[in-house]
């Protein structure tokens, strides 16, 4: 594992690596900083470009486009009060009023150091503790995967946005959408309709585009989106950030990313929740808590620390088992699918030294992120002020472009259109469309499992699971127990997100 670590590090040190995730930098800060256009959105749209590089520069670039979107959503939300990201929030509980004090450069500079120091140590925490949990996962056998993957799927949709049911169904459907084309055992057809184009399953990209940005891109039409910020911004108002200012909100971002980093390695939770927790635990540890929410610096490093923290171990459970965490991670799994990159145990023996390049890449991107952050904060502080009318057409464009190039298939458009309109509907009836694609891309996996699962336990299924296998037995009986535990924690993590969104949000 060592001597992977270090090949892994060679391997990260190429030029070409570093300036596509400089150029996902800039492209994600870009996006972040357009109020209504999500890090999901680019990522999706995005995903297409990365199929046409190598893995070790296009897996990196799309990784810059997640570390940008997350921060550049705290640039708007400083400004205008328009968080540019969901993750983004809690920033505007002090931002605005720092910008109103004249605060806004010392506000824009302690959001970038703190997310870049919350980023760079959750990552390195990623890369120390990812060794030892794929070797724990080399260890796995097809029951205990089965097992795994059902929990995972279980969790997901149990700890997503919305009413629990919902989750289960959006799940249901997706493992419904896996089983189109033909069976991994038998290699039978089924569920095809007799379409042709159906035999080799749903097409991946299409699906991802078509849920994530089309949605996005119709209800920004359907809000008019016309408008434009007319105010002047000056994201140099003020003097710059100084050392003793960053010191001493220092503790605060050190916890912050202790929760941020906690919460990345828990799927379906996500970037709004851990900056909200990091925002209320830095007000509760504060000697002066009624500060907060009048232009407090503590609280954008509390903010966005915790929300940056959360990028790095996401990677794990994708990289160690291959179940992504958000989705934002569903997106990366398809592009390491895309280049022929099963993320799972098996992963880390076979391609070791790549999924540590990747890791170091991760961690050099910070630099970048930093560097290139502070000298671009006047730029992308303009960025709040284009019209999403101009930028729309375009999206739907590149949506299109990305969707038919990979095959040059006119089929798969018809597929984006169909799950832009299904993505659209659900997302109006409120249902979270995150457990459906993981269940698509999770349900094959899961179904290979079962089915050698089948074969080993040769017709008695229940005493092979329950008495010769006692991790997979101890998983299934503590299923419903996490689930419950997780859900209700979830419930209570986001009704008080709710809670203080309503309470805490200047008017």
């Amino acid at each position: 594992m060592w001597d992977s670590f270090l090949l892994g590090v060679e391997m990260a040190m190429r030029w070409d690596t570093m300036a596509m995730m400089g150029v996902g930098l800039m492209l994600g800060m870009f996006v972040g900083a357009l109020p209504g256009f999500t890090t999901v959105m680019a990522m999706a749209i995005l995903l297409p470009l990365s199929f046409f590089l190598e893995p070790l520069i296009g897996i990196p670039f799309l990784l810059g486009v997640y570390k940008g979107g997350i921060y550049g959503g705290s640039i708007p939300a400083i400004l205008v009060s328009m968080p540019g990201t969901g993750a983004s929030v809690a920033t505007t509980f002090d931002g605005p009023a720092l910008t109103k004090k004249g605060k806004g450069r010392k506000a824009l500079e302690m959001a970038l150091f703190s997310s870049a120091f919350g980023d760079l140590s959750s990552d390195i925490v990623t890369i120390m503790f990812i060794g030892p949990i794929a070797l724990i996962a080399l260890k796995v056998g097809p029951p205990e995967l089965m097992a795994i993957l059902f929990l995972a799927l279980i969790v997901i949709a149990a700890t997503s946005s919305g009413v629990f049911v919902k989750g289960l169904l959006m799940m249901v459907v997706g493992l419904f959408l896996g089983m189109v084309g033909q069976d991994p055992i038998g290699a039978l057809s089924r569920f095809t309709f007799d379409i042709f184009q159906f035999r080799a399953g749903v097409p991946l990209l299409p699906m991802l585009i078509g849920v994530y940005a089309l949605p996005e891109i119709l209800i920004a039409i359907e809000n008019r989106a016309t408008g434009m910020i007319k105010q002047t911004i000056n994201s140099r108002e003020g003097g710059p950030l100084t050392f003793e200012e960053f010191r001493s909100c220092f503790r605060t971002i050190c916890r912050s990313t202790m929760i941020g980093t906690v919460i990345g390695v828990v799927p379906g939770i996500g970037q709004v929740v851990a900056a909200f927790m990091g925002y209320a635990a830095a007000k509760n540890a504060s000697k002066t808590p009624e500060k907060f929410g009048k232009g407090e610096l503590e609280g954008i490093a509390a903010a966005e620390a915790a929300n940056n923290a959360v990028n790095g171990p996401t990677m794990v459970p994708l990289l160690t088992l291959g179940i992504p965490g958000d989705n934002i991670t569903v997106i990366l799994i398809g592009a390491f699918i895309a280049q022929g990159l099963r993320p799972g145990p098996q992963l880390m023996v076979e391609q070791g030294p790549l999924v540590f390049a990747i890791l170091v890449a991760m961690v050099l991107a910070n630099i970048l992120f930093l560097i290139i952050g502070y000298f671009t904060i006047p730029l992308f502080a303009k960025v709040v002020t284009i019209r999403k009318s101009i930028l729309l057409p375009l999206t739907v464009v590149f949506a299109f472009a990305g969707s038919y190039v990979p095959r040059s298939d006119p089929f798969d458009l018809l597929v984006l259109v169909g799950f832009g309109a299904f993505g659209y509907l659900v997302k109006k009836l409120s249902f979270d469309v995150t457990p459906m694609v993981m269940a698509f891309i999770l349900g094959k996996e899961l179904e290979y499992s079962f089915g050698q699962t089948m074969v080993l336990a040769q017709g008695n299924l229940a005493q092979y699971l329950f008495f010769e296998r006692p991790i997979t037995a101890a998983i299934i009986i503590g299923t419903p127990f996490l689930t419950y535990m997780l859900w209700r924690r979830s419930s209570r993590l986001r009704n008080e997100v709710a809670a203080k969104l309503s309470d805490e949000i200047p008017s």
